[in-house]
């Protein structure tokens, strides 16, 4: 699983990892271009953009030419939007390379941006707008961003606002482009059955064109809290789908190790506290987990789950008691070595394939931070101790930095406040 890195001339970043023998290569590319780089009236701009690159190339321009290409290939090929990122990928044969790139790079590079074709993708946004409306296990998260951040980019949906993407033009896409869509903001990446050396040549090839002006910026988050806080999404549901947690550190912060072991301790797997706790003893809940999420400039400890909307008081209750559990009590030697495991182990299950490198690997870059090997990663997680976990407990989990999000039929806000006690 090693690596190599090249930056070009115009600062264009390159990262190849080879993988012998892997009967599969994929070329994904990452530009750091998401809803935080957004103004109010463009929220949803970023992916929007990402729709519309499939839509059409100088090269290939008709609507269907790039999708055709790519599923005569056989090919694995999509796109996704965070707040800070974009990318663009395909997964196919290590002999299809060259083709791969170079419909990557021309998708990104070369996009028509047809009005009509904008016109056509609103109507699609606006669904998936609605399907996710529709999914309270996905919604309740776009309810946490706005309840921890408020009215700013981090607490923005990604999709944007119904009127505000029909609202959107041709020119808003391209200004959009000109500002972020620039070589010093992108990162490509190749993994699988190719060299390196190869690799890297084909990418200065066919990314020649890439745009080299100076880089949009973002506003920095505001990330203050003073007291606890609740978020009530009223919809008539068969289950509450509620995330409770707390505010935590940027990507960078070396103690972001601790967490993650936290984490593991608390609700990774099926046998962490939660899941045991609320699933097996209390049998409510079909899913419960907990974790440390990050961006560049904040990050969030959570744990979420769905539950029986007449348990959900009970399962506050529980939840609360397990967090004050490990701010009192060392978690035991035996515990913490299992749960280590667990973590390192899944790191690797989640390296098995070519995509899964290239996600891996891109993302540790894309975010502007050292990239870690998995066995960089690996030392460091062994490294955390029990009484690390226990002082990070005591230092976020603090009635003041709790924040309850919930969707369901639950309407008393001031009786779901009172449970945010220890």
């Amino acid at each position: 699983m090693k690596f190599k890195k090249k930056v070009l001339p115009n600062g264009l970043r390159m990262i190849a990892v080879p993988m012998v023998d892997n009967p599969t290569v994929t070329v994904l590319v990452l530009v750091e271009a998401g809803s935080k780089y957004e103004s109010k009236e463009k929220n949803g701009i970023s992916h929007f953009l990402e729709h519309m690159c499939f839509k059409g190339t100088t090269t290939r321009p008709n609507t269907s030419d790039l999708s055709k290409e790519l599923d005569t290939l056989g090919c694995e090929f999509n796109a996704f939007t965070g707040q800070e990122y974009t990318g663009y990928y395909a997964k196919g044969k290590a002999g299809d390379f060259p083709k791969l790139i170079d419909i990557i790079s021309d998708l990104y590079i070369n996009p028509l941006l047809k009005e009509d074709e904008i016109q056509k993708e609103k109507g699609v946004i606006v669904d998936e707008i609605n399907m996710y409306d529709d999914m309270p296990m996905q919604k309740v998260h776009e309810v946490w961003m706005d309840l921890l951040y408020g009215d700013q980019p981090a607490g923005w949906a990604i999709t944007g606002e119904r009127d505000v993407v029909r609202g959107m033009s041709r020119k808003d896409f391209v200004a959009y482009r000109k500002a972020h869509y620039v070589a010093g903001a992108t990162t490509v990446i190749v993994s699988g059955n190719v060299d390196a050396s190869v690799a890297f040549k084909e990418i200065s090839k066919k990314f020649k064109g890439i745009a080299e002006n100076k880089k949009g910026g973002k506003k920095k988050t505001r990330d203050t809290q003073s007291a606890p806080q609740v978020a009530l999404k009223h919809k008539e549901t068969d289950q509450t789908h509620f995330i409770l947690g707390v505010r935590t550190f940027p990507v960078y912060d070396k103690r972001n190790p601790i967490l993650s072991v936290l984490g593991g301790v608390l609700g990774s797997g099926m046998s962490s506290r939660l899941f045991r706790k609320i699933r097996g003893e209390m049998g409510v809940g079909y899913y419960v987990n907990a974790g440390n999420s990050t961006s560049t400039d904040s990050g969030y400890f959570a744990v979420s789950a769905g539950v029986a909307n007449d348990r959900l008081e009970e399962v506050l209750r529980a939840v609360m008691v397990e967090l004050d559990s490990v701010k009192n009590s060392l978690v035991p030697e035996d515990e913490i070595s299992k749960v280590k495991e667990h973590l390192i182990g899944r790191t690797y299950l989640g390296l098995e394939s070519s995509d899964d490198l290239a996600e891996y690997y891109g993302m540790q870059e894309i975010m502007r931070r050292e990239i870690r090997t998995p066995k960089e990663r690996e030392k460091i997680i062994r490294s955390v101790t029990a009484e690390e976990i226990r002082n990070m407990a005591r230092k976020i989990f603090v009635e003041k930095n709790l924040n309850l999000a919930l969707i369901g039929p639950a309407n008393d806000e001031k009786a779901l406040k009172s449970l945010l006690k220890f």
